[in-house]
């Protein structure tokens, strides 16, 4: 997107217009009646933030719960940079889990620092934290949940109240100095990670993942896989042996298959929103742990395998009145300069399990029009009590939006940390959208600088 449409959006105050096409009802099935956002005009104009943090309608506060830099609350160390993906999860007492992902790589960041037992691979940066706040969201405690890993972008919660983290990556040992092979997804739990430890979920695969999506009915893990490179990453889906068996039940194993769409090898080749197609196959990845081979490029056999640019966030949504739910997942942008079949400014699509279908269900953009922002979403979810939340990821003012359940959308948060400099400001993305198990509070993170906001206010 180009730096002046977003200048202008940063500056604009009141109600934005409709950002995406499509079958907006195709992503609140399973939600109540009411969009979050009320009514027409959302929450009303963006408020400049005193205290150049965070921009909110009026009658919403955030509270920061930790800063990059600053000492966890165990003693472990510095709290590490680059936050991305988060969960929270219900403990007792009404606290509150949330777990952090950082993104690091290998070089000029805050590690995560390492810890007996929760260290998978010494030389790795990145990791997890754990934050333990109270109802009012005060931190309680702060910890490492998991270390040594590497590019933690996103993942996904359980049905059983633990995070699953993504290593966006496919280094080996020996690379960059890593000690052990990477690509792997780790499941933490927030409340006590030495339950958990450090154990890669080989049979989940190994490659650039992304994100994850637990089916609460069969326990089928959907897992997506941003590749940087043509041809693009795939869909997969993980079934386990143990499917819904509880924290450390994924390590039993299970079998790894990627999507394919007849006669579609691109997914940006779709344009038109509410696109259907039947039939959906799932075919058995030759070689989860791309021993050889990256999975993306091995051998799938006659008909081949169905790929997408920018395969990022990925999230359940229930069906409505005891129906079958669905999986979504978020394609961020495909670009044709770069090797898809075409170009687009994000999509969302929808595959229903019980039918074996898929839908694209809504299509972001254009971007050459002002008046409709949206383009490269990234992380996202869905409100408690009806409606979505969109973390957008690219260039200048940088947004967390809120979409209606008729379409509308509405800036909820803006960014006004600036990283570049007064001629040239930048804004670090937003990630890690989620909200409090009550409903009442939205978590968010600014990646750049490492930021955790709590946000309150009328919530409707």
């Amino acid at each position: 997107m180009s730096a002046t449409r977003r200048q202008i959006l940063a500056g604009t105050a009141g109600t934005l217009g409709i950002a995406f096409t499509g079958a907006l009802s195709e992503l609140f099935a399973g939600t109540a009646a009411a969009s979050p956002l009320g009514g027409r005009s959302g929450y009303g104009p963006l408020v400049p933030d005193p205290a150049g943090l965070l921009d909110l309608p009026a009658g919403f506060s955030y509270k920061v719960l930790s800063r990059q830099g600053d000492p966890l609350r165990s003693g472990e160390g510095p709290v590490p940079s680059n936050h991305d993906g988060m969960g929270a999860f219900a403990g007792r007492r009404g606290r509150v889990h949330l777990v952090r992902n950082h993104e690091n790589r290998v070089t000029g960041k805050i590690a995560v620092p390492t810890v007996e037992g929760l260290t998978y691979d010494p030389a790795a940066k990145g990791g997890c934290t754990a934050l333990e706040l109270d109802a009012r969201s005060h931190v309680l405690g702060e910890r490492v949940a998991i270390a040594g890993t590497a590019v933690n972008c996103a993942g996904g919660p359980t049905p059983w109240n633990t995070w699953l983290t993504c290593e966006e990556t496919e280094d080996r040992a020996g690379t960059n100095g890593y000690t052990k092979d990477h690509g792997f997804v780790f499941e933490v739990d927030g409340a006590d990670p030495h339950r958990t430890g450090a154990v890669p979920l080989t049979a989940m695969g190994r490659f650039q993942h992304e994100a994850i999506a637990v089916d609460p009915g069969t326990g089928v893990v959907y897992e997506t896989e941003d590749a940087f490179q043509h041809p693009f990453g795939l869909f997969y889906r993980f079934l386990p042996h143990k499917p819904l068996g509880g924290t450390g039940s994924l390590r039993a194993g299970g079998s790894l298959e990627a999507m394919r769409v007849p006669g579609v090898p691109d997914l940006s080749a779709v344009q038109e929103p509410g696109t259907r197609f039947e039939g959906v196959r799932w075919v058995p990845v030759p070689d989860p742990l791309a021993v050889e081979t990256p999975v993306r490029l091995q051998d799938f056999g006659p008909g081949g395998i169905t790929h997408a640019q920018k395969l990022e966030g990925c999230y359940w949504g229930p069906g409505r009145g005891g129906a079958p739910g669905a999986v979504y997942f978020v394609s961020s942008f495909a670009r044709a300069k770069d090797g898809s079949a075409a170009t687009h400014f994000g999509q969302v699509w929808k595959y229903e399990p019980h039918r074996r279908r898929l839908t694209l269900a809504v299509v972001f953009g254009p971007d050459t029009d002002v008046r409709l922002p949206g383009e490269s979403p990234d992380n996202i979810c869905l409100a408690p009590g009806g409606g979505l939340m969109v973390c957008e990821d690219g260039d200048g003012a940088q947004h967390v939006f809120g979409v209606s359940r008729k379409g509308a959308v509405y800036a909820v948060a803006r960014g006004a940390q600036n990283i570049g400099t007064p001629d040239a400001p930048e804004w670090g993305e937003f990630a890690g959208v989620t909200f409090s198990p009550d409903g009442r509070t939205m978590f968010v993170n600014c990646y750049t600088p490492g930021t955790t906001f709590a946000v309150t206010g009328p919530w409707r």
